[in-house]
């Protein structure tokens, strides 16, 4: 498996993939409709061609030309010095195999290197994915309701692993 950064000629990659996780991940916890908007307004490739734009960079897993997830970060976000991991997703097949950890770790040296002195993301409150946050060393640092359209909310915890 390797992970690589992703140019804008891949978002359709990371697109597709979105559209194959999402539903799986968020199909319990969001309405059919919050999860069609969602994906309609943060996948769209205009979308994410002006967060590789404005600084995010994005990671792609790929092993034998398949691709298997994907993550984005932005080094020293809003002046903080510290790290923001915008997206991690894993195909549901592949989760639990390590690969989640492979994005984190990667970032983390990242940061580490551009002397940031921390990592952190938000989650779902509700989403599995805080039980493997939790267990590689991410702490829950707050809680926040972000509104983003529609009448809709992203009800998340924001968690942050320090170094």
């Amino acid at each position: 498996m390797t992970i690589s950064v992703a140019t804008k000629n891949q978002l359709p990659i990371i697109q597709e993939l979105t559209y194959k996780i999402w539903p799986i991940t968020y199909g319990e916890i969001l309405s059919n409709e919050q999860l069609e908007y969602m994906l309609n307004k943060f996948y769209d490739i205009l979308y994410l061609e002006n967060q590789l734009d404005n600084g995010q960079v994005f990671l792609l897993a790929e092993e034998n030309g398949i691709y298997y997830g994907f993550a984005s970060y932005e080094l020293n976000c809003d002046n903080s010095n510290k790290t923001k991991i915008h997206k991690l997703y894993v195909l549901p097949q592949t989760q639990g195999k390590g690969l989640g950890k492979l994005f984190v770790d990667k970032i983390t040296k990242i940061a580490k290197e551009a002397n940031n002195k921390s990592v952190f993301l938000n989650v779902n409150r509700y989403n599995k994915a805080l039980m493997f946050y939790e267990k590689i060393g991410f702490q829950n640092v707050k809680t926040i309701d972000i509104e983003i359209g529609n009448g809709y909310l992203m009800e998340d915890f924001v968690m942050e692993l320090s170094f």
